[in-house]
């Protein structure tokens, strides 16, 4: 396996700048963030490291150049929005960037890029069913077409009031990724698992990685803490940012020995992607380079030094 991170964390500083991070701090990849250029829309959202818009084979040189100068590999090209948001004409915007995000993928070399399905919060599952399949068989056929494959990240999205009740993203369950992978079967469509969002969701967060080990493209660690207290005061239906926080790895309740014990058995060797969101290492960039510190230092314990 490769241990990288997630690059939204040092928004402020520039592609060059996030490869030297990543070289300091003993990492081996980065995922690299791939929004358009703009507002963010919310906290970690709106980074671009790389733009992706107008890529073409000579910008995809300049950036391999760079990444080879420092020995870091790009695990992945990453963009989060929500192309199934209630505004099919936002929605729609949203999916063409996706694939401006597979085609960079595919001039880089990478041939992964992350994402979200996206999800009209307002209706169930079923009902945004007929809008997954029309959004998303034509961008799984166009990942196909440039040989890149997307994993999609099973975070709920579904944290704040503007998210409530469903959340912003369908892909959340074993039994939604069941049927994702039956009405668009590829080879190509996969995904970028975080054990996290399982545990706040109160589900075993190692099952899925047997049962999916075909499936699992990228994976994303983030650890998080359940504020037990206030689950028996608030209950699972109050907004799950009431009772539960982000943490950095071996912060919060996932068993990382576990983790990578069963991660390794079930054959993956990919990128392990550190996605930093400990709001207690926020206030300055050199505390959120002390996240990338602390996190690559207990992680390697599990993942050697490629």
């Amino acid at each position: 396996m490769q241990l990288g991170f997630v690059s939204a964390i040092l928004p402020d500083l520039s592609l060059r700048e996030v490869f030297a991070a990543a070289q300091h701090y003993g990492y081996d990849c980065v995922e690299v963030m791939c929004w358009p250029k703009g507002k963010a829309e919310r906290r970690y959202a709106g980074i671009t490291h790389i733009e992706v818009e107008e890529f073409d084979a000579t910008r995809a040189a300049e950036v391999n150049d760079l990444a080879a100068e420092f020995g870091i590999a790009i695990s992945g090209l990453g963009y989060y929005p929500n192309p199934l948001c209630p505004d099919e004409e936002e929605g729609g915007k949203y999916a063409d960037h996706i694939r401006h995000v597979i085609n960079a993928a595919n001039l880089l070399g990478v041939k992964q890029m992350n994402t979200f399905i996206g999800r009209d919060w307002t209706k169930s599952v079923d009902d945004n069913w007929p809008r997954f399949l029309e959004v998303w068989k034509p961008l799984i056929r166009y990942a196909e077409e440039q040989e890149v494959r997307v994993g999609i990240e099973n975070c709920p999205m579904s944290f704040t009031a503007d998210e409530w009740p469903g959340g912003k993203n369908l892909a959340t369950t074993p039994t939604i990724w069941r049927r994702m992978f039956e009405d668009i079967p590829s080879e190509n469509f996969g995904l970028n698992y975080d054990p996290s969002h399982m545990v706040w969701q109160h589900m075993d967060y190692l099952a899925p990685i047997r049962e999916f080990r075909e499936k699992l493209f990228h994976v994303h660690a983030k650890d998080v803490r359940v504020d037990r207290y206030r689950l028996d005061q608030v209950g699972i239906m109050a907004h799950p940012l009431e009772y539960h926080s982000p943490k950095l790895p071996g912060l919060g309740d996932v068993n990382w020995g576990q983790f990578f014990s069963v991660l390794g058995d079930a054959g993956y060797r990919g990128p392990v992607c550190v996605e930093v969101e400990d709001r207690a290492y926020e206030e300055s960039l050199s505390a959120r380079r002390a996240s990338l510190q602390q996190s690559s230092t207990y992680l390697r314990q599990f993942v050697a030094k490629c």
